[in-house]
């Protein structure tokens, strides 16, 4: 049965993104005392006593005048949350009392069909029936005491929130099995969010042309000829130095995971910029952690001539020396232009990184090589490779049996590398390679 969605909502720094993580036990969503910290919906998994659901962590709901640049996009998207939600967890401040703005939030939620649960946060003794009183005024449930931060009566919240979930619920499975994850990667303002939105086909992320409007991996699945694609927006890798705000590093860290838990990352560079070094270095954070990698050459229709469209394929060379495999399309996310392409190319990197070499090939292979000769040798140790075979898969691993596997250096690797790709079908995959002793 797919799994219900709950949305959490509220207005700015009730502890929304705290109780997300109380319940669904990590530190997905980023907790911060500024306020305005979520800006797009985040999704997190989370189950109680076995019923599995989704909490769709908000930002908050600003309704009056703010000097927030972001307020506006911030309140839809917490709309399209509550749309799509199965049940709502409104999320007030015990200590300030019912505002101006959480009236007007309980205003859009009482038009709503959905259970709405009121939770007055920060709370820590749940008999204090005193610092419920202001909220009755809402209209909505009976208002409950609990602290997201300590956990007071989130056990009563789960059990009636759980206890509400229809028998069956309308829409698809936030995380259908067989799901192929997809993180799409690179620097601050290249146009990832406007590429997810183009590939969802409605405004799923917020778009500006402000760096680091991103600051949560937000996610999307999207189904292509019956294989469904986890699509992880992340938010903009800068540089170690340039990152000032505590939210920005964690930010920076929910991208990691994002890389760790994907089969394949979409490298999004500036084509009117070219690849630069920070792109460089987040295609390695990919090929380090395992990840299939597509370049895409985003913004090509601002390379408006000859000279700058190849200035930015060289740099991509230049900078992608380490990973030629790696295969690249140029795209604009804000015309369309390709994106339709893209699919194709996931398609086909995901196969290869799960390819499987048959042991006789390779062997084949590694004959053929023999004969013509080519070895490594130090201190009178020549190297001789009696087989091989593929030892795992995502991404494929091959174990070289050999008699000196310390003379093994990096040219030789690279030499091995080269001929396995041209003789098995590797685009788009890191591989790797490792050599073990076998006595003669």
């Amino acid at each position: 049965m797919p799994k219900p969605i709950v949305a959490v909502v509220g207005r700015p720094n009730v502890g929304k993104s705290t109780l997300v993580n109380r319940i669904a036990q990590g530190r997905d969503a980023i907790v911060h005392e500024s306020r305005g910290v979520t800006r797009d919906r985040s999704y997190h998994e989370a189950d109680w006593n076995g019923v599995e659901f989704v909490l769709v962590d908000t930002g908050g709901i600003e309704t009056g005048r703010t000097d927030d640049a972001f307020s506006g996009r911030i309140r839809e998207q917490a709309l399209a949350a509550v749309e799509e939600a199965d049940a709502i967890v409104f999320v007030v401040d015990g200590r300030t009392g019912a505002t101006e703005e959480d009236e007007a939030v309980a205003r859009i939620l009482r038009r709503s069909d959905k259970p709405v649960f009121l939770c007055v946060n920060k709370v820590d003794d749940p008999t204090n029936e005193a610092a419920l009183w202001d909220f009755y005024s809402l209209g909505l449930d009976e208002p409950r005491a609990l602290s997201a931060l300590h956990g007071t009566g989130t056990g009563d919240l789960l059990d009636d929130l759980v206890g509400s979930f229809p028998e069956e619920v309308a829409h698809d499975d936030v995380y259908p099995e067989g799901t192929v994850n997809i993180a799409i990667i690179g620097r601050p303002n290249v146009g990832k969010s406007s590429l997810v939105n183009r590939i969802a086909g409605r405004t799923r992320s917020i778009v500006s042309d402000v760096a680091g409007t991103t600051r949560d991996a937000v996610d999307i699945v999207v189904e292509r000829d019956g294989v469904p694609f986890r699509i992880v927006d992340t938010a903009g890798m800068r540089k170690r130095s340039v990152v000032h705000e505590d939210i920005e590093y964690y930010s920076m860290v929910r991208g990691l995971r994002a890389i760790d838990e994907a089969d394949v990352c979409l490298l999004v560079v500036d084509s009117s910029e070219g690849m630069t070094e920070q792109d460089q270095k987040i295609a390695g954070l990919a090929i380090e952690r395992g990840c299939a990698l597509v370049v895409l050459l985003n913004k090509w229709d601002l390379a408006d001539t000859d000279r700058k469209r190849e200035e930015c394929v060289m740099s991509v060379d230049r900078r992608l020396d380490f990973a030629p495999w790696a295969p690249r399309l140029r795209i604009s996310a804000l015309t369309g232009r390709s994106v339709d392409k893209i699919w194709a190319l996931v398609a086909q990197v995901c196969e290869n990184r799960s390819r499987q070499v048959p042991t006789s090939a390779l062997n084949d292979l590694l004959q053929r090589l023999r004969e013509t000769g080519h070895t490594v040798s130090r201190d009178r140790k020549r190297l001789r490779i009696m087989y091989g075979t593929q030892t795992g898969s995502r991404p494929p691993v091959f174990a070289f049996f050999c008699n000196y596997p310390e003379v093994v250096d990096d040219n030789f690797r690279r030499y091995l590398e080269n001929r396995l790709r041209e003789n098995f079908d590797l685009e788009g995959t890191p591989v790797r390679l490792r050599f073990r002793r076998k006595d003669s």
